[in-house]
């Protein structure tokens, strides 16, 4: 048994079974359905289906970071428990929810003087987020104290790559991220933007794909060309989705037969309420070890 706690968000979008297994322990972010607030507790109070029909429907969707209060009451509990924590948040680049944890890992320093808190800002999102505590799980059990594994999450999490498309431009003009103008035009040309997280952490708009069938390899491509190792990538591959589940099967069919040497065959996850919020139905996130993020 460890000495320390691993933990997380719930934006990890990883399972519950998942994170029981790993032995990661995780903070729920909130999120409203048409006003009325929820947790966002990995699909248990909400399934994601009925979640992305609700929003398909029209229901209205915000979501609300976790406070510093809420931090303090999620890790005293387990400083009490005479357990340290490296707690790792969701990208500083989406949410303020790292500068939360670090004000309560401020204050509570204080209160408990012989225990280490360590927060740590992820700089990733989704299963690409699950896929760096998935990892650090494995680092952990082969015996990493706490200070090493901070030092190896400081020193990796940049080549955790993300990618994501998505075939619907619904949410991302209604968020913002897209221009009402240019999400009209793209729907009419049925245009899949394909995006990437960067080295800050934020979601990038990178290419701009005619169709979901080509998006659907210019995907593939990106790990062909940035996993490490090639095609010769043996780590594990994640994939994320919101209510596509037919086309993050067929990236996952296709990952598997470029990548024959995989880490087992490729898990794929919903996108949970957090970002789902955002994002709506119809996103596509990949996750893979590789080439070290840029600007």
């Amino acid at each position: 048994m460890s000495s320390y706690v691993l933990s997380c968000c719930s934006t990890a979008d990883l399972s519950k079974e998942h994170f029981e297994e790993r032995d990661i322990r995780y903070i729920c972010f909130h999120y409203y359905l048409n006003g009325k607030q929820h947790m966002d507790d990995l699909g248990q109070s909400i399934p994601f289906d009925k979640f992305y029909k609700a929003m398909q429907d029209g229901a209205e969707t915000k979501t609300s970071q976790v406070n510093v209060e809420e931090y303090i009451e999620y890790f005293t509990p387990i400083l009490e428990e005479g357990k340290d924590i490296l707690h790792l948040s969701l990208s500083s680049g989406i949410s303020g929810s790292y500068n939360s944890a670090c004000a309560a890992q401020s204050i509570l320093s204080e209160k408990y003087p012989d225990r280490k808190l360590i927060v740590l800002d992820s700089l990733a999102a989704s299963s690409g987020y699950g896929l760096l505590m998935d990892k650090l799980a494995d680092l952990r059990d082969k015996g990493m104290s706490i200070d090493e594994l901070a030092q190896w999450a400081e020193s990796n999490k940049l080549k955790l790559n993300h990618w994501f498309f998505s075939s619907d431009l619904t949410f991302y003009i209604k968020g913002g991220r897209i221009s009402k103008t240019a999400g009209v035009v793209g729907t009419l040309l049925n245009i899949c933007p394909l995006l990437n997280v960067n080295d800050e952490g934020k979601l990038i708009p990178r290419h701009k794909i005619r169709s979901k069938k080509k998006v659907i390899q210019a995907i593939v491509d990106k790990m062909v060309e940035n996993a490490e190792d090639g095609l010769d990538y043996s780590g594990k591959c994640y994939i994320s989705q919101s209510a596509c589940y037919e086309d993050a099967r067929e990236v996952a069919n296709l990952v598997e037969e470029k990548f024959p040497k995989l880490n087992g065959k490729v898990l794929i996850n919903n996108i949970g309420t957090t970002i789902g919020s955002h994002t709506g139905p119809g996103t596509v996130a990949l996750f893979f070890w590789g080439k070290e993020r840029g600007r």
